[in-house]
């Protein structure tokens, strides 16, 4: 195998200037005898930079390299970066993108530099734009494949072994619909289910298009045989995906597909959340706000991209809308839907922007009344029409407006979690702590409109149980099921009844808010009377628990019909391509 000394080349932005890796240094360290056992499987990684369509790609990366035999890094192996194959799946939207890529292949090239047999793929849709572009400013790196060749991977990652070469396969259109592809999902509760790629608009800010493709719709059969397999492995939510997901069914002529679809969600039995995104505001129509009023379990939330206030700066962004028509949706949405929280995507400084035209968006977006807000200044992306346009605003005049803007929409936001404020809301425990979790003994899950929300435990367990122990950090010591449980007691055979597990449902009642958070101290309120706490067991937290006592080595699989075995949570899954939907 290669090995490639790390040029000082005028091109690559120095590790230093973008920690993007966060390396340890002990990531530098020699590792003694390079990939280590040769009869040992292969390991990998994949991170993920971007959108929740990229997330979506990485699981399908992921899934498809442990079918051809690689097994996932460990949690210590991949914070030290210390796999045999690292992917990295870009993200080419924002400016910055590029940067973001070099500076942490620059990283990678030093890990590369001392563990032998190492190899390093790019993915994703900066690798469409680039293609050997990246071989050329990264010679280290050993395959490079697109958006529309996903299952090309592990074939690419063997030839480039054999050959000693880099490997770059960029497809022009869709090899495979990567719903296909075998699937590594990283949760048990929750699943990304996509219903299209690929997009048919022509907003000139934007490079999705050239790079994903036009849209290519899945048939409503198959989008149901794979919600339906995740909710047999444990899920109890999923998030619909699209680059313009109402949009969904034009391909095959039927423009109200996207309402029967979320009506269908409907009646799958254990599927308890539906979410989806994201929408386009010219495409939504009343059938799709009538479903998602009328179908129990799609959750009050929505977001709805605006990216601009004033009519000149989205006629030039050729948006199809315009605010009036905006706002009405939102109005729509609410009258049906009253407690609905509604998130959005805005650009600050697109060219030609006036402050007259700022000033419409200001207005729109308190009209709005926002949750919370994606607000992006804008970014210059060559390839795509605005890049091109004249009247560049500069740099100066962007962060000014952008930071106007982020003022107000925090205002907003804050007045919009303190009307949460006494409200009693079903929270899903969510695998992973909030940032202050440790410091404050409170879990860390998602309210049905998707806020985040910290909640308090029962005062006997936050007196007898670590922080580590709930958040599951400490599973120290021993063979034994019983060792496992004193370090995590989530995976005790005796559960305590307040305790709950990712993927359980927690009633409780707001007691403080924040502009973008909800805090629920009510499992401490004073007197039984007045304490609002309750676990609700799911399905979900059950496969949680099956996953990580299978991951501990800890126990066999259940087995379900008496024959055939359940899937592991989180393995790998293959769906084939079903057209008939059951009765």
């Amino acid at each position: 195998m290669r090995r490639i000394l790390v040029p000082m080349s005028a091109n690559l932005v120095p590790p230093a200037a973008l920690p993007v890796l966060d390396l340890p240094a002990t990531a530098l360290a020699p590792v003694p005898g390079g990939v280590g056992d040769a009869d040992a499987p292969r390991t990998y990684l994949v991170r993920t930079l971007g959108c929740q369509m990229n997330v979506h790609d990485s699981e399908r990366m992921a899934g498809m390299l442990e079918q051809a035999g690689y097994r996932k890094a460990t949690d210590a192996d991949a914070a030290r970066y210390e796999a045999d194959v690292v992917v990295i799946n870009t993200c080419a939207v924002r400016e910055n993108a590029s940067t973001k890529l070099y500076g942490n292949l620059g990283q990678l090239a030093a890990l590369k530099n001392r563990r032998e047999g190492m190899q390093i793929a790019v993915g994703g849709c900066l690798a469409q734009k680039d293609r050997s572009g990246i071989v050329d400013r990264a010679p280290w790196v050993d395959v490079v494949f697109g958006t529309h060749n996903l299952d090309a991977l592990p074939v690419l990652l063997e030839r480039a072994r054999h050959n000693e070469a880099a490997q770059v396969e960029i497809a022009e259109s869709l090899q495979v619909f990567p719903s296909t592809l075998p699937t590594r999902r990283e949760s048990v509760y929750a699943g990304w289910v996509s219903i299209s790629v690929g997009c048919n608009n022509t907003c000139t800010f934007c490079i999705v298009p050239h790079l994903r493709g036009k849209e290519r719709d899945r048939r409503p059969g198959q989008i149901l045989a794979e919600i339906e397999a995740l909710v047999a492995e444990g899920a109890i939510e999923v998030t619909l995906l699209g680059q313009n997901v109402n949009s969904y069914g034009v391909e095959f002529g039927d423009r109200g597909a996207f309402a029967k679809l979320l009506r269908a969600c409907g009646e799958i039995d254990g599927l308890e959340r539906v979410r989806f995104t994201s929408p386009h505001p010219a495409a939504f129509t009343d059938d799709v706000i009538d479903a998602m009023a009328q179908t129990p379990n799609v959750m009050p939330q929505l977001h709805m991209p605006l990216q601009a206030g004033s009519d000149r700066i989205l006629r030039a962004m050729r948006r199809s809308y315009r605010s009036d028509k905006f706002l009405g949706i939102l109005d729509r949405v609410r009258a049906v839907m009253p407690d609905a929280a509604i998130t959005t995507d805005l650009i600050v400084g697109f060219p030609g922007e006036t402050e007259e035209d700022f000033a419409e968006t200001l207005r729109v977006v308190e009209a709005s009344r926002f949750a919370s807000a994606f607000t992006f200044q804008y970014s210059q992306r060559p390839g795509t029409p605005a890049a091109t346009l004249p009247d560049q605003l500069p740099k100066e005049v962007v962060q000014e407006r952008y930071v106007r803007l982020m003022a107000l929409q925090d205002a907003i936001s804050a007045q919009e979690s303190a009307r949460q404020v006494g409200r009693t809301v079903e929270v899903l425990i969510t695998d992973g702590a909030g940032r202050k979790d440790g410091a404050t003994h409170r879990l860390t899950g998602r309210a049905a409109d998707n806020r985040l929300v910290h909640l308090a435990l029962p005062a006997h367990l936050t007196s007898t149980l670590g922080r580590d122990d709930v958040a599951g950090g400490d599973r120290s010591g021993g063979d034994l099921p019983d060792a496992v449980a004193a370090g995590d007691p989530r995976l005790a055979d005796r559960l305590d009844d307040q305790l709950p597990r990712p993927g359980d449902v927690v009633t409780v009642q707001v007691t403080h808010s924040a502009p973008y958070h909800l805090v629920a101290d009510s499992a401490l309120s004073a007197g039984p009377a007045q304490a609002v706490y309750a676990v609700r067991r799911t399905r979900s937290g059950d496969a949680w628990v099956q996953r990580e006592k299978a991951r501990a080595g800890l126990g066999e699989e259940e087995h379900s019909h008496g024959t055939q075995p359940s899937p592991v949570p989180g393995a790998p899954v293959e769906l084939g391509l079903p057209t008939i939907r059951r009765a």
